[in-house]
């Protein structure tokens, strides 16, 4: 009796182990980001910033100084009326990182051609296509931004403190992934050259 004892031990103790194995090689296959902006293009404020990462999940094996695995930030830019007011698609290589400012880049061309919005979402595709208007989903990215808070409710005074958070791992159905990206298809074609963001190079900041 003790020998079946220590029999259904060992093979407890060896499912867990394998149990454990198995979950430590399985990865975040996240593909969606969302976050909010505020106090942008506030007078007095400081410029909020946007940040993605590949992590080299798309990586394949490949000749020295050949690149592989490229992902793209695909950028949506919400006002606070829920509506899209620019988009765009940044490449960021493998094990690379890309910056983004909100004043300068990400509300600097909207739609409307007006650089007036000062609050609304932002949301990050992770993408093997270009081409905003028409997002690829792949995992590999991973996204952070800054937080513009007011410390008063009078404009143009501060202190301003500045936060940092991770976007927030979000659920992307084919209808969200559709209209994001048919929304910014009408957005450039109706906008007349207003409404791509532009992207800052991976070995540059803003």
């Amino acid at each position: 009796m003790k020998k079946f004892g220590l029999v259904l031990f060992m093979l407890a103790l060896a499912l867990m182990l394998g149990g454990n194995a198995l979950a430590q090689n399985v990865g975040d296959n996240s593909v969606y980001f969302v976050s909010y902006y505020s106090n942008a293009n506030t007078a007095g404020a400081p410029d909020a910033v946007v940040r993605a990462i590949n992590d080299g999940d798309q990586a394949t094996s490949a000749v020295e100084g050949v690149e592989n695995g490229p992902l793209w930030a695909t950028f949506y830019i919400f006002d606070d009326s829920e509506e899209l007011q620019s988009c765009c698609a940044c490449l960021v290589t493998s094990d690379g990182i890309v910056s983004e400012s909100v004043n300068k880049q990400l509300t600097s061309n909207e739609f409307t051609g007006r650089a007036e919005i000062t609050r609304g979402v932002i949301k990050v595709v992770s993408s093997s296509s270009s081409d905003p208007t028409n997002p690829v989903v792949s995992p590999g990215l991973r996204v952070w931004g800054t937080h513009i808070q007011a410390t008063t409710n009078v404009p143009e005074k501060g202190p301003w403190f500045v936060t940092e958070t991770t976007f927030a791992d979000s659920n992307l159905g084919k209808v969200e992934l559709g209209n994001l990206g048919l929304s910014c298809s009408f957005g450039l074609t109706l906008g007349s050259g207003y409404g791509l963001c532009p992207c800052t190079p991976e070995d540059h900041d803003f």
